[in-house]
């Protein structure tokens, strides 16, 4: 709070003064080639040394003359106001259709006038596609080279994109290219220069929702396992009454005594939890998870014979991700669909630590003073709300709360056929694929045509999205239509603008809250742009999945506990309730995320050794003597066969492979060592602890192990069991390879053990009962002995 009331002091102070400093430059009468000159001038300035803060005002003049000429833009102040905070690294909450694109041009010129490279990271390929070319002009005519990176585009392509002063990229895709590049083994095969400064939009969405999905790039493997399907079959057996429990998250799934011995029985081995049974127990644990906590069309779609996955947060395809191997396997055996073969994941980051690799960052969103500290701990940015360019005129209704789904709908069906009637424009925001096509079934059923917007359907979003404003439009949307969108009253030509405006603007109706009350302000920033005026309302009831799973009904006192009725509940009491509730979650997530975040900052710090390792072979700048040293005579007789250069690009490659094949080795390590981490709660010993001094000291042996398989390969060089050629032809990176994203949340669990999470909401205790059930029997089971 602290830090938000000084930034909103600098907004009344030095940064209105720098923009009233720019206004006063006035650069109309000097012509396009004069502005070229003085943008060369500036550029040659900052090569020289200057201190780039001091040329801010005559840059940011430049582009504001630059926009109007060739976009026809006049800037407002406020955006002034916040490209100068992103020019000063801050993290700015911007308002939709406030004009962050634009924004984001200022500080990005300036910046790139260093040549340095300067990465705009968008939310996803169209905008950064969009954007580019958008903004193009402005940038040309100041002598600005730009360029957008797509993620079919090859290599090349993206090496002269990223060449380029200003690169647009999505966040995940230039974190691929930095994946890429850790596994190259000559440096002209490098994509990507030094991270020098990074603008993010959408910022909330990148550095906190996604932050801690690890990137994977990965070969494929011939294993296919063949038994899922028996384990399955045995799953499916299992009395849900009796043979497993979840937990009141319904995060967790955990067989019983009796689950166990249904699952021994059936699968023919003796003890689930033997060492030799590791990997059915796996598969056992995976099957139950996938059978019994993920949702088709909740969690997932299958679209096209392929199993995706729908993004919590976006509602969108999260194109390209996989939970984790094992999990995988068994959602696409429970749907019928062919397993897809292992992937041997060769190297992996998290987007958070991805990004913490820029020297610089800035960001902006709609949504950024809720995560206010967040983003000041892990990336040290303070947050500043830019105010509306235009008051708004938005109005956020109090929330209607029930009893009951059935009269939720039942109220929210009513709400859309009396708007309706009028013309006013309505978007409805769902919280699933399911339930918005169940939604609008039920307003098919009554006569009102609407547009479906979800995962199944989101090649469409741009023309769905395009005409949710015109007179008379309902759409129903999963949370898609949360952000990266701007619905303009009257569709793009404004027709019937002015009448809308008279019936209200755009009606945003949310049928579900969120954990996060970012989400919900998302969806209602969508109403309101640009002064224009809106509503909002959300439809909540006591049965909805956030007030079952976190327990409501246990925050409100007995003599207020309702009955079933079929009006909403007229007590302020419940709304305040619910508040408290989402409040409460949202800060056990964000300290959830900052202890996830200590157990994966120790393996990435051993990759970065690593990758920094490589980095100094490929440039020439460590040598290898192994060969030298200790094996003279191979290398004496090397010597005269082949030139200094093929021998050292020789020992190079050689190096960078076995590097490469032990790190992978490593990862399957540290994943099979997440898997059984939670028995150190048994053992009363912090899993942290124990987790990172197991890290320690397998990175000691994959450190001896690289050293032992570089010279095994020399030994068997120096008895001629192997060619020369035959290891050059070995030592080069994988012809192929995919990337993917892995929703892995093996450490959640846990982790919500330790701190207790469901203490602060008064009647969760079974969820620490049954947690503590699970880890008694897995530890029973581990170490009981053979009768």
């Amino acid at each position: 709070v602290i830090r938000f009331m000084l930034g909103k002091d600098a907004l009344s102070g030095s940064y209105k003064k720098i923009v009233e400093e720019i206004k006063t430059l006035d650069l109309n009468s000097l012509s396009n080639g004069d502005l070229l000159n003085l943008s060369k001038e500036l550029r040659r300035q900052v090569l020289l040394g200057a201190d780039i803060n001091k040329l801010l005002v005559e840059g940011f003049a430049l582009v504001k003359e630059a926009a109007k000429r060739t976009l026809g833009f006049e800037v407002y102040d406020v955006q002034l106001l916040a490209a100068t905070a992103l020019h000063d690294r801050k993290m700015i909450e911007m308002k939709t259709g406030e004009g962050k694109t634009l924004t984001a041009v200022f500080p990005a010129y300036l910046n790139a006038l260093s040549q340095k490279g300067v990465h705009i990271l968008t939310f996803n390929d169209y905008l950064a596609r969009r954007d580019a070319n958008w903004m193009r002009p402005i940038y040309e005519m100041l002598g600005i080279t730009v360029g957008f990176v797509q993620e079919k585009m090859d290599k090349k392509q993206k090496h002269e994109a990223y060449s380029c002063d200003i690169t647009y990229v999505t966040a995940k895709e230039a974190g691929f290219d930095y994946l890429r590049d850790s596994i190259c083994f000559d440096r002209e095969e490098l994509i990507h220069r030094p991270f020098h400064f990074a603008i993010i939009d959408e910022a909330d969405s990148i550095l906190i929702d996604e932050a801690r999905i690890p990137l994977v790039i990965a070969v494929s493997t011939e294993e296919n396992n063949m038994c899922l399907q028996r384990v399955r079959e045995a799953i499916t057996a299992l009395d849900p009454a009796i043979d497993y429990e979840t937990d009141e998250y319904s995060q967790n799934v955990v067989l019983t005594e009796s689950g166990i011995d249904k699952i021994e029985a059936m699968l023919g081995c003796r003890n689930l939890y033997d060492t030799e049974n590791y990997i059915l127990l796996a598969q056992v644990n995976s099957a139950l998870y996938a059978e019994v906590l993920l949702q088709k069309d909740i969690n997932y779609i299958v679209r096209k014979g392929k199993l995706e996955m729908v993004d919590e947060f976006t509602g969108r395809v999260a194109v390209n991700r996989h939970w984790p191997d094992g999990l995988q396997g068994a959602l696409e055996c429970k749907e019928n669909l062919e397993v897809q073969s292992k992937g041997r994941i060769l190297t992996q980051i998290t987007l958070q630590h991805f990004i913490a690799l820029y020297d610089n960052l800035a960001g902006m969103t709609g949504t950024a003073v809720d995560s206010a500290e967040e983003f000041f701990d892990f990336y040290g940015m303070d947050v500043i709300e830019i105010p509306p360019n235009r008051p708004s005129l938005r109005k956020d209704c109090i929330a209607y709360v029930f009893t009951h789904k059935e009269t939720k709908y039942k109220a929210i069906v009513e709400e859309i056929i009396r708007v309706h009637s009028t013309g006013q424009p309505i978007l409805i925001g769902t919280s699933s694929v399911k339930e918005s096509a169940d939604l609008a079934s039920l307003l098919l059923g009554v006569g009102v045509k609407c547009k479906v917007l979800n995962a199944k359907n989101d090649e469409f979003e741009a023309n769905i999205i395009e005409k949710a404003g015109v007179l008379g439009a309902v759409t129903v949307s999963t949370n898609m239509a949360g952000r990266g969108v701007d619905i303009l009253l009257g569709g793009p030509d404004g027709q019937n603008r002015e009448k809308i405006k008279k019936l209200g603007g755009l009606y945003v109706i949310g049928t579900n809250l969120y954990e996060s009350l970012r989400i919900d302000k998302q969806l209602m920033g969508r109403a309101g742009r640009q002064g224009d005026p809106g509503m909002t309302r959300f439809f909540v009831s006591l049965e909805d999945d956030l007030m079952v799973k976190y327990g409501i009904r246990d925050f409100i006192p007995k003599v207020f506990q309702p009955k079933k009725q079929d009006k909403a509940l007229s007590n302020p009491i419940f709304k305040k309730k619910i508040d408290l509730v989402q409040r409460i979650v949202q800060g056990q997530n964000s300290d959830l995320r900052r202890e996830l975040y200590r157990f994966s900052s120790l393996v990435d710090r051993q990759r970065q050794h690593l990758y920094n390792i490589r980095m100094q072979l490929i440039c020439g700048m460590l040598t290898d003597v192994i060969l030298e040293n200790s094996f003279p005579d191979l290398y004496e007789r090397l010597s005269s066969k082949y030139s200094l250069t093929e021998i050292g690009k020789f020992k190079r490659n050689l190096r960078l492979f076995h590097m490469d094949q032990c790190w992978a080795d490593y990862l399957e390590k540290v994943a099979t060592f997440k898997e059984g981490i939670h028995l150190q709660v048994v053992a009363r010993r912090d899993p942290l602890a124990v987790f990172q001094m197991q890290l320690i000291e397998e990175f000691k042996i994959l450190m001896e192990e690289i050293e032992q398989a570089i010279i095994g390969d020399y030994v068997g060089l120096a008895a001629s069991k192997v060619t020369f050629e035959e290891l050059n032809e070995r030592n080069k990176p994988p012809v192929t390879t995919w990337t993917y994203f892995v929703s892995d949340d093996s450490f959640e669990d846990i982790i919500g053990f330790i701190k207790g999470i469901g203490k602060g909401l008064g009647g969760l205790g079974t969820y620490i009962d049954l947690l503590s059930f699970a880890l008694q029997s897995a530890y029973s089971r581990v170490f009981a002995k053979d009768s």
